[in-house]
């Protein structure tokens, strides 16, 4: 950057406080004269009559009609709807090689008049600035911020000049910069204006209907509005088009306080006066009992050839049942649900009425989070407060019991262990946790996932590894097994219960069904066979562990509605051997 536009800022600062000095003691002159010199008196009327016709003379300041009205060189900006102001779009230019990505607009404005000219901007270096002012051309510029930062500064047209140039630019080689709620505000030239003002701050902030994760907030309309912004604690949350909306994945039994500003394509207005609303305490999401031995079923949220069912449907043998599965978000970290279609439910209320349901029988209904085609990935202390935050959230609206973790390429150790925990705390004691890991990330306690259950044991309910779809591994005596074996099963399995989780937190997962799986199918009696071999001893294959494991927690399958559509022959015939079992 150059000495010149370094040094104007100062420049202007100087030049400004010579013209200030010189208009207050023009006012005191006119002041005191003013009682004896009515031609003084209209002047000044006029004058303040001129200040009330004052208007916005650029045209799509805010770029909700994209570029129109604008020249960008180039091609160098574009409309953008992510960052924004005000409304719904905002100017991103990026400049390149020697290109400062300049955007300009033409504006017309009345002889011997004064203009204030803002904008706000973000990003990179940003400049402001009028030419052909037929008087002092003036600019001003930041080095860039990660935030809104309105710049500001002002012209007087010359006594010929009809119209100025406003322009708004970047810097040679640096990144791209933000732009919006541009305004020239002044005297109409005779252009016109859209709008003529920034709207009024809007009023009537009321909270309504409040949830343990949301609350209902609505305000006075504002004429000239065609958007608002709704703050939560100082922060941007929100923003409609009309005069009410709804916060959610707020957190139970908290206060919050509530703010919101109009805008439209001359800027966005203050705050309005703030709104307190507290949220109520938690009614679903608190938890589930497991019992000593359980069976854990997945339940899929999607038709692909299985027997489609309900929650209702789901067989009684099932002491947990994981919904499969959450969503990830354009947020690193969060999760949401999203209720096919294709299961067949009448309203989302009547899935919650089946997750109730299934509680309230004693079983804990979960949200496993993953699968084979899972995106979601917590990498951050960022992604990991989303995880948490977004994982409780679900809980609390659809009631889940806990979570499964079933991350299938791979994840972070240290970040999922802290979304866990904070997750946990948000939870409490009853919080069910489970994962359903691939054999390979459980052959040693150095893999993530392995790392994962162990960082939170104290936490952590059940371990289901999958037993399929793996090829032959390594048992706990350094000897090769093939899947679809009992061998395969008690030797892996062994793994876990001599690599630091207890006996109580380990489970065999396999398919429901051959249909299940694309390998590692194993018939319900091996199941029962290994399940007798870890914690009695009896039933065993070649391998045999040094000691049994009584307090083993079950044995889980991919899918209860594969089960279903083999009769549910997988359920009942080992849902009893788990329940059965010392």
């Amino acid at each position: 950057m150059d000495r010149v536009r370094q040094g104007r800022p100062g420049f202007r600062r100087r030049l400004g406080a010579v013209i200030a000095v010189g208009a207050a003691s023009a006012l005191a002159v006119t002041a005191l004269a003013a009682p004896a010199q009515s031609a003084d008196a209209t002047r000044a009327a006029a004058a303040a009559a001129d200040v009330q016709a004052d208007v916005n003379v650029a045209k799509n300041a805010g770029f909700e009609s994209d570029l129109s009205n604008w020249t960008c060189a180039a091609n160098s900006g574009a409309a953008v709807t992510s960052p924004v102001h005000g409304g719904t779009k905002a100017l991103k230019a990026t400049p390149s090689g020697q290109n400062h990505a300049e955007c300009s607009q033409i504006v017309k404005v009345k002889p011997n008049s004064t203009y204030k000219l803002s904008s706000w901007v973000q990003g990179g270096y940003a400049y402001l600035g009028a030419r052909g002012t037929g008087t002092t051309d003036v600019s001003t510029w930041t080095p860039g911020t990660s935030s809104w930062q309105q710049l500001s500064t002002s012209f007087t047209t010359g006594a010929n000049t009809t119209s100025v140039t406003v322009y708004t630019h970047g810097w040679y080689g640096q990144s791209a910069y933000y732009v919006d709620d541009v305004s020239v505000f002044g005297p109409d030239g005779g252009g016109g204006t859209d709008p003529v003002e920034i709207p009024a701050v809007p009023s009537g902030l009321a909270a309504g209907t409040t949830t343990s994760t949301s609350v209902d907030l609505s305000w006075s309309p504002v004429s000239t509005a065609t958007g608002y912004t709704v703050y939560r604690d100082g922060t941007k949350v929100a923003s409609v088009s009309g005069a009410s909306t709804t916060v959610t994945g707020l957190t139970p039994e908290t206060t919050y306080s509530f703010q919101v500003s109009a805008s439209n394509a001359a800027g966005e207005s203050a705050k309005s006066t703030a709104v307190t609303a507290r949220t109520t305490k938690g009614g679903g999401g608190d938890g589930g009992t497991v019992p000593k031995h359980a069976v854990t079923g997945y339940w899929q949220n999607f038709n692909n050839g299985a027997t489609v069912q309900k929650l209702r449907d789901v067989s009684s043998e099932y002491d947990i049942i994981a919904v499969s599965f959450a969503d990830a978000t354009g947020t690193p970290g969060q999760i949401t649900f999203n209720l096919d279609p294709a299961v067949g439910y009448a309203s989302t209320a009547d899935f919650k009425a089946d997750i109730a349901a299934k509680k309230a029988a004693g079983k804990s209904v979960i949200l496993s989070v993953g699968g084979e085609k899972g995106t979601i990935s917590v990498n951050s202390d960022a992604s990991a407060t989303a995880f948490a935050n977004s994982a409780y959230a679900l809980m609390q609206e659809y009631g889940f019991s806990g979570v499964d973790i079933d991350l299938e390429n791979g994840l972070n150790p240290t970040y999922m262990s802290k979304a866990l925990r904070q997750l946990s705390a948000k939870a409490g004691p009853k919080m069910v946790l489970t994962m359903a890991p691939q054999t390979i990330d459980m052959q040693s306690t150095s893999g993530g996932y392995f790392q994962t259950a162990l960082n939170v044991k104290d936490i952590l309910t059940v371990v289901n590894m999958q037993y399929y779809n793996s090829g032959s591994m390594l048992g706990c005596d350094g000897k090769v097994y093939s899947q679809g074996s009992v061998d395969f099963l008690t030797a892996l399995a062994c793994i876990q219960l001599e690599g630091g989780l207890d006996a109580s937190q380990v489970g065999i997962g396999v398919p429901a069904s051959p249909r299940g799986a694309g390998s590692g199918y194993v018939s319900p009696t091996i199941v029962n066979n290994a399940l007798d071999c870890l914690t009695r001893g009896t039933g065993c294959g070649s391998f045999k562990p040094s000691k049994t494991y009584p307090a083993l927690r079950g044995a889980m399958t991919w899918s209860t509605n594969w089960d279903a559509t083999a009769g549910n022959a997988w359920s009942n015939a080992v849902g009893p051997k788990v329940h059965g079992l010392p």
